[in-house]
């Protein structure tokens, strides 16, 4: 049975409007772009993404992640390297990305294959959260069984105490992935859902782009 409540929640979007006419000729300079009109427009957390990945035999899981990072190499962001997503990333490196700006009517997907960033890089992130995210890194055993609350506050404890007198290490089992992108598309919502959808796809060294039904 339809749940009409559900169903009848709808938004006509009428904002803007997409081109591949108007469309900068690289993927990563569009974000830009993009980026750009997010962070302007005093978005909350622009930078927040969903990650998706998957097993080997195509059990897919997602969560949102922060992008700390983006260039010409791809998008960066942090996490512990034994959690369920790292351990899905180190069996199958085929992820997807994707940003939704609410407020803008736009979305942005990225496919393409994670690796880790060097350590240097790592080092330099870690190094500049907040105390304590620096010790929550070190304390939290990520998407493992824990029997309660008090246990992780526990190690939370015995982590600040180990560095009350000089400044967190990073842990080894923590640090960045880089997402190098194979295929992007930006959406910008139109009217009557009929969407603008422009995809980049990478053939070579060059992009293609194309226009995708709605």
């Amino acid at each position: 049975m339809l749940n009409k409540e559900v169903a009848d929640l709808r938004k006509d979007y009428r904002l803007a409007s997409l081109d591949e006419g108007d469309v900068a000729k690289d993927p990563i300079e569009q974000f830009e772009r993009w980026w750009n009109d997010a962070t302007n427009g005093q978005l909350n957390e622009p930078n927040a993404m969903t990650l998706a990945t998957s097993t080997p035999d195509g059990h897919p899981s997602a969560r949102i992640v922060l992008l700390k990072s983006f260039d010409a190499d791809g998008f960066v962001f942090f996490t512990n390297y034994e959690s369920r997503k790292g351990a899905e990333m180190a069996a199958n490196p085929n992820v997807s990305l994707l940003f939704f700006w609410q407020e803008l009517e736009r979305q942005v997907r990225i496919d393409g294959t994670v690796s880790k960033v060097g350590a240097d890089v790592s080092d330099e992130y870690y190094n500049s959260r907040p105390p304590g995210s620096r010790i929550g890194a070190i304390a939290s055993p990520q998407s493992r069984v824990i029997p309660h609350r008090s246990f992780l506050e526990d190690q939370v404890r015995m982590v600040a105490e180990k560095y009350v007198l000089q400044d967190p290490v990073r842990p080894a089992y923590w640090g960045g992935y880089v997402v190098k992108p194979l295929k992007m598309e930006f959406w910008q919502g139109r009217s009557s859902r009929l969407h603008d959808r422009i995809l980049y796809s990478q053939e070579g060294n060059e992009w293609k782009i194309e226009r995708l039904a709605p």
